[in-house]
């Protein structure tokens, strides 16, 4: 079915009025795509959207993620379960939290996890539209015990947006905090400005309103999506997605921005954070959206992000699937400055011991399009990554000038363009000096980390056979390794 064919009749069915043929039909459809992902997570059909409930529970990683499973489209949502030992294998649980009470009767939309207890909480955004199609929100929360048995709280742990505030009212986030609970949630204030709201609790079901957490002056576009607040000994990181925000308080270049600030700390008797930063892109790429984080047990601040914008159309829609999520990040702050790596886990992936790379020994065609390149350039450098390549050279290219501190990337020449309204390159500045590029590829998907990651850009590229090869172009001396990486373990859900 073509994307554009969707009713709205059918984007709201019900779940068991799909019929097994359909959904064998849309399964071996999906199977057949070049682009599908070695080791990122991905739908097994449909759509999936922000990442929810990251956390850990029950000696495993649990993750979620929003899904509608029947098409490449936002229809009536739910939360989609996968598991992990190691942070890098991820086995499907399936569909887990469903859209079957009059409080998320449209929909069961984004927020948050932790454990209380014997049990994993979880808390999320109910979507109600009326015959008017008017949006109502609530939110709610439920309980998944160690068999994964869901049990949702039987009344609204927030029924209505506070006064002065519209239904665009959602994404709620828990941490634990002092003697209590905190709560951060995006919001739409009655004159249609983005704000961040928080709300504290004692015992996780009865909630105060703290008020706008203070941490700008700038205003924050018609709508704050998917606020996290993350605390931890370095200070204080705030992620969040302002949409319609004004490009002139944070460059950017994509329908709408993921963003950060980083803080000194969080004061709940202010409700404020102490000393923030200015608001900075989150990724400097093309696609990264409603990025989730949480403070792991072992003390590590981890986060994963949705690779996927609202509002844009996918090449891989024509095949039944959209979207993937990004590879999991360790976050430290140093100096006030946010560093993301990919978490330490994911040099498992790696098979065997690396091809060194080198002035003398500057291109490599992989067998496919799965693997890790680390590249180190001396200060002084410029030259060109190309990733995707084919015989001429077109594909997937990274740009870099080390004296003057330029970036510039450009997937315009890679197979499938989509999205070009927003331009087909991103540019952006570095510290100059030396220069260290980790780079993952995997099918249809690049994540770049820059600088021991100062900085990161994604981007979902859709080459043609044949689009294969990596070449560096440096006159420069250069050095750097190339692992071809393996696939994550998993069932097929």
């Amino acid at each position: 079915m073509n994307k554009n064919d969707w009713t709205r009749t059918q984007r709201y069915q019900s779940y068991d009025q799909w019929s097994p043929k359909y959904k064998n039909d849309l399964k071996q459809q999906v199977a057949t795509s070049a682009w599908r992902l070695g080791y990122h997570v991905q739908p097994v059909t449909g759509l999936l959207n922000d990442p929810n409930g990251f956390s850990y529970y029950d000696g495993k990683w649990q993750l979620f993620y929003q899904a509608y499973p029947f098409g490449p489209v936002h229809g009536l949502k739910s939360w989609y379960h996968v598991t992990s030992d190691n942070l890098i294998d991820w086995q499907n649980e399936g569909l887990k939290l469903m859209p079957t009470g009059d409080y998320d009767s449209h929909g069961v939309y984004s927020g948050s996890a932790l454990p209380y207890k014997d049990r994993l909480f979880l808390a999320y955004t109910g979507n109600v539209r009326n015959q008017d199609w008017h949006r109502h929100s609530y939110q709610l929360g439920a309980f998944m015990d160690q068999n994964g048995t869901i049990e949702k709280i039987s009344e609204p742990l927030l029924a209505n947006p506070p006064i002065g505030y519209t239904e665009e009212f959602r994404d709620p986030q828990i941490i634990p905090y002092q003697d209590g609970y905190l709560m951060v949630i995006g919001a739409q204030d009655k004159s249609e400005v983005g704000q961040v709201l928080t709300y504290f609790s004692e015992d996780l079901l009865h909630w105060d309103l703290c008020g706008e957490l203070h941490f700008t002056n700038e205003k924050l576009g018609f709508m704050v999506e998917c606020p996290n607040l993350l605390l931890f000994d370095q200070g204080a990181l705030l992620l969040f997605c302002p949409q319609g925000m004004d490009p002139a308080i944070c460059n950017y270049q994509n329908i709408y921005p993921n963003t950060y600030v980083t803080a000194a700390g969080y004061s709940l008797k202010d409700n404020a954070l102490r000393q923030p930063s200015e608001i900075k892109n989150l990724d400097e790429g093309f696609d990264v959206y409603a990025t989730q984080g949480f403070m792991a047990p072992d003390g590590r601040c981890l986060t994963i992000s949705w690779v996927g914008l609202p509002e844009i159309d996918y090449p891989t829609d024509n095949e039944g699937w959209a979207h993937c999520l990004s590879q999991v990040k360790e976050c430290v702050i140093k100096d006030g400055h946010l560093y993301q790596n990919p978490v330490a886990e994911m040099k498992a992936l790696r098979q065997g011991a690396g091809t060194p790379l080198s002035l003398s020994h500057k291109e490599f065609t992989p067998d496919k399009n799965q693997y890790e390149v680390l590249l180190e350039f001396e200060a002084g450098s410029t030259g060109e990554v190309h990733l995707f390549a084919d015989e001429e050279n077109s594909g997937f290219s990274l740009s870099f000038d080390s004296l003057r501190g330029k970036i510039q990337l450009d997937r315009g020449q890679t197979g499938i363009c989509f999205a070009e309204e927003y331009g087909t390159t991103r540019s952006f500045s570095i510290e100059p000096g030396a220069v260290n590029l980790r780079i993952f590829v995997d099918h249809s998907l690049v994540e770049i980390f820059i600088n021991d990651g100062a900085q990161t850009a994604t981007a979902r590229v859709f080459p043609l056979e044949g689009q294969k090869k990596c070449q560096i172009t440096c006159e420069q001396n250069f050095t750097g390794n190339y692992w071809p990486l393996r696939d994550m373990t998993t069932n097929k859900g």
